[in-house]
């Protein structure tokens, strides 16, 4: 099992580290802060050092049971099993997928009453895909969306039972992919405190504030199906 630093700390950017195992497939450690590829949001990159040796990582998806495997880049150095690593993430990467993390729930707090079919984050450019008959208006939901980003509401992690999802099953709003059950807790991240902005299931990295995002802008809005609307969203300037 990989201990997941990122749940509760995102902000960390360099962790000490045993492995466990070591392939060309991935290396594995007992903690991490490298972000596993999940629910739209990319693998982190970075750098795996020890004594005597450095391995680059060029993305983290999740292995077997709760192991998250660290890919080296190709031809990279292994470190040995059993070895101390210090591991270190691309930040400044890795901070542009929390602010555009954040600023989709932002717009899907936004599109009420949607449900969510798809989505996916990246460090220029995210989308969000809702079941909508027509588009939304591109002006409001940017100026919305903005307005929400300046007010500066605090973000935060909180921890629940899963049972939630029986007796509030309106928390998730997407269509193809469900919270994982079996592990009895449940990661919501919400948005505002007294003001409820927004509160879904959610294993992804974030800011801790909305106004470290930054502005937004919508670059468009797509039809990609009957009931399909894509809306793209980009850092202005």
């Amino acid at each position: 099992m990989t201990e997941r630093l990122f749940l509760d700390a995102p902000a960390l950017r360099e962790v000490s580290a045993s492995v466990l195992a070591s392939a060309e497939t991935g290396v594995v450690l007992d903690r991490t802060i490298f972000y596993a590829r999940s629910g739209g949001q990319p693998g982190d990159t970075g750098v795996l050092r020890w004594d005597g040796g450095e391995t680059a990582i060029a993305d983290t998806i999740k292995g077997e049971g709760e192991t998250i495997l660290h890919v080296p880049a190709a031809g990279a150095v292994l470190p040995p099993a059993g070895a101390t690593v210090i591991g270190t993430i691309d930040w400044d990467r890795r901070h542009r997928h929390m602010r555009m993390h954040t600023a989709m729930h932002l717009l899907c707090s936004l599109i009420k009453g949607a449900a969510v079919t798809g989505g996916s984050v990246g460090a220029e450019r995210s989308r969000l895909d809702f079941d909508l008959p027509n588009p939304p208006p591109k002006e409001e939901i940017e100026a919305g969306l903005n307005a929400l980003i300046e007010a500066d509401l605090p973000v935060a992690i909180e921890w629940v039972d899963e049972s939630v999802l029986d007796t509030d099953p309106g928390l998730v709003r997407t269509m193809s992919v469900q919270p994982p059950r079996g592990m009895g807790r449940l990661r919501l991240m919400r948005i505002g405190d007294a003001s409820l902005v927004d509160l879904q299931p959610c294993g992804g990295t974030h800011v801790s504030r909305t106004g470290e995002i930054g502005r937004m802008t919508v670059v468009k809005i797509e039809n990609k199906g009957k009931q399909n609307r894509r809306i793209i969203i980009a850092p202005a300037g």
